[in-house]
């Protein structure tokens, strides 16, 4: 079980296809049949089913693949960096970006890294929070932008600014005029909400138990895309970051409307894993992070409070 053969097996697992891993590593498919049949002779364990449809891991596959991610992961990174030294930074970089951030920036991050960062692969991956952290920790991203706050993730953390939230509603509704808006006026609308397992359905609830205020929620949607459509179809209104909605404010489809002091912001964080140093590359990656976002701010797309005091727990 050395490098080469954990990088076939990966391969594999990912693509879900013998052929497809083939073409990946530009290796014969009998070649890489006899490298896993070796494999799991060693392991004395079937790590995949082979069926119609492909490859497809076994209990004992998806426990290897979970232990050696990260160990492959760090291989490849030492082989970057070395490559990277006095050079331009080279490899592989994976970017987790929760939904309403990765709306405004993501795309941003990648004509940029097309532009200054040629020889490094970036892929980046949309997801929650949760799912963002979990992966991070098993090494299957190397950077993250989540939500804070920062102190509650046991992860390498650097804390950009503070994301102020706002009222949604659409367009005739009234809802500029009423700004700043009280939490209560809001929530005695239709509202439309993430569910309870998403970050801002809990700061929401987090803030309206403050004030002792009871959510009535007419329907749950965890993509913010369908939030902004059900507000746009005036079936109720929803809080979200202004960025995210950038466009639809542009094309005049939503109306928007600060909270009243303290309002409702979240922390964005830039985390990575604890476990293994950043790459080079990963580094060069984050750096362009932190430029763009000053961009949007400095252009009025984000309204991002880099200074701030910590909100109320």
């Amino acid at each position: 079980m050395d490098f080469r053969t954990l990088r076939t097996f990966h391969a594999i697992a990912e693509l879900g296809s013998l052929s497809k891993a083939a073409d990946l590593l530009r290796i014969g498919q009998p070649a890489l049949s006899r490298q896993m049949k070796l494999l799991e002779h060693e392991l004395k364990a079937e790590l995949f089913v082979r069926n119609g449809r492909g490859m497809v891991l076994t209990s004992a596959g998806q426990l290897l693949l979970e232990r050696s991610l990260s160990l492959v992961r760090q291989i490849e990174q030492v082989r970057d960096d070395m490559q990277s030294l006095d050079r331009m930074p080279s490899g592989s970089v994976v970017l987790g970006v929760v939904p309403t951030v990765s709306a405004v920036l993501s795309a941003r991050v990648a004509r940029r890294a097309v532009a200054e960062l040629p020889n490094v692969a970036l892929r980046i991956v949309e997801s929650y929070g949760g799912h963002l952290v979990e992966w991070l920790h098993r090494g299957r991203v190397d950077l993250a932008i989540i939500y804070g706050p920062a102190v509650d993730l046991h992860l390498d953390v650097e804390t950009l600014g503070r994301d102020e939230l706002v009222a949604v509603g659409p367009k005739g509704s009234g809802l500029a005029e009423r700004a700043p808006v009280d939490l209560a006026w809001l929530i005695g609308q239709r509202l439309a909400l993430p569910s309870h397992s998403h970050g801002l359905r809990r700061l929401v609830e987090k803030a309206a138990s403050r004030k002792k205020l009871a959510i009535d929620v007419v329907v749950e949607a965890d993509s913010f895309r369908v939030l902004t459509n059900i507000v746009e179809e005036g079936i109720g209104y929803t809080i979200l970051p202004p960025s995210a909605i950038h466009a639809e404010l542009q094309q005049d489809r939503l109306e928007i409307a600060a909270f009243a002091a303290p309002g409702i912001a979240r922390e964005v964080v830039l985390a990575s894993a604890t476990a293994k140093p950043a790459s080079i590359a990963s580094a060069a990656v984050a750096g362009l992070v932190r430029a763009e976002i000053a961009a949007l701010v400095r252009e009025g797309r984000w309204r991002l409070a880099t200074e701030f005091e910590a909100p109320p727990r």
